[in-house]
């Protein structure tokens, strides 16, 4: 007699599958790159236990310098993937980010947060900003030796550039030692809300699996306009822990009203600061990681590597910069 199949709970594919059982099947980004003394394009990078309790972990990345002083910006990087799936050390991460800081000159401290649904919200945010505090209090020698403490970004993907956000309010909120957050770079940030704007209401099926995808990753939220996932309902937004933020944007990403959204409210929050917007005519959500040597993921790249070694102003309001790739 043949075993009985598992029921599913939850169908989320091509992300993943949650059966009645408990078990959770990932059906992507599952793939890793081992850690490895060698070099990868002229940068060096190991793997790094940063909690040992949760499993908080990361990938850094170490481009060669010509700065004598040998200290370079520091870039917190936060996969995406929905919460649900990806991890620092999969192929799609590591060479995008390999690429990134050989191209910015940034030393890169990737991070791997507990997953969704068997770790849900806000548990990403938590490892993740325990993550900042290991790093701005100088974790690994390479960060004493190499990063520039007074230079931090945080970046991310998707539900990484959520994360960023997220963990640039608490900068704001509880302040962060040993270190000066300067800028957030936001890719195709996953911002969504109860109210359609621009397109979305057309967008039928995107709003009911966006919300089936928030309600699984944070069983505890009251829904979209939870100011974790819809920033712009924060009464709190002009605390943004940071003095520069970019928005990369895709036109045909379902996300990309939500990106243009959360800048102007930035500038009508009181927040004294730069917003930068980028965004990348013709191309979809997350188009740099599905076509790495395409030549607007190089011009992205470039826009971005600009961003992290611009010269760091204090500015005395908010102001809006826009450009295509």
């Amino acid at each position: 007699m043949a075993a009985p199949t598992a029921q599913v709970a939850y169908d989320l594919s091509p992300f993943l599958r949650v059966y009645k059982d408990g078990k959770v099947e990932r059906l992507m980004g599952t793939e890793i790159v081992p850690p490895s003394a060698d070099d990868h394009e002229g940068v060096h990078y190991k793997d790094v236990v940063i909690q040992a309790e949760t499993g908080v972990s990361a990938r850094l990345y170490k481009p060669k310098t010509t700065d004598p002083s040998g200290k370079l910006p520091l870039l917190l990087y936060f996969h995406g993937g929905a919460f649900f799936v990806q991890t620092a050390f999969s192929p799609t991460y590591h060479n995008f980010l390999t690429s990134l800081a050989g191209e910015a000159k940034v030393l890169v401290v990737s991070v791997d947060y507990r997953r969704a649904p068997e770790h849900p919200l806000p548990a990403a945010y938590d490892d993740s900003w325990a993550a900042v505090k290991w790093a701005a209090a100088g974790g690994d020698p390479w960060l004493r030796d190499y990063a520039n403490l007074e230079r931090l970004f945080f970046a991310g993907d998707s539900a990484g550039a959520n994360i960023s956000h997220n963990l640039a309010m608490r900068v704001g909120s509880d302040g962060l030692e040993g270190g000066k957050l300067v800028g957030i770079i936001l890719m195709h940030p996953y911002f969504w809300g109860k109210d359609p704007i621009g397109n979305e209401a057309e967008l039928v099926e995107v709003r009911a699996t966006l919300e089936r995808f928030w309600a699984l990753a944070c069983p505890t939220s009251a829904g979209t306009d939870d100011p974790w996932i819809n920033p712009v309902a924060d009464r709190n937004l002009g605390g943004l822990g940071c003095r520069e933020v970019m928005v990369c944007v895709a036109e045909r990403d379902p996300l990309r009203e939500r990106g243009w959204l959360y800048a102007k409210a930035l500038r009508k929050s009181g927040w004294k600061g730069r917003v930068e917007m980028v965004e990348s005519e013709g191309e979809g959500h997350v188009f740099h990681l599905d076509y790495p040597n395409s030549e607007k993921t190089m011009a992205l790249l470039r826009r971005v590597a600009d961003f992290c070694n611009q010269g760091n102003a204090d500015h005395d309001g908010c102001t809006m910069a826009g450009c295509t790739t």
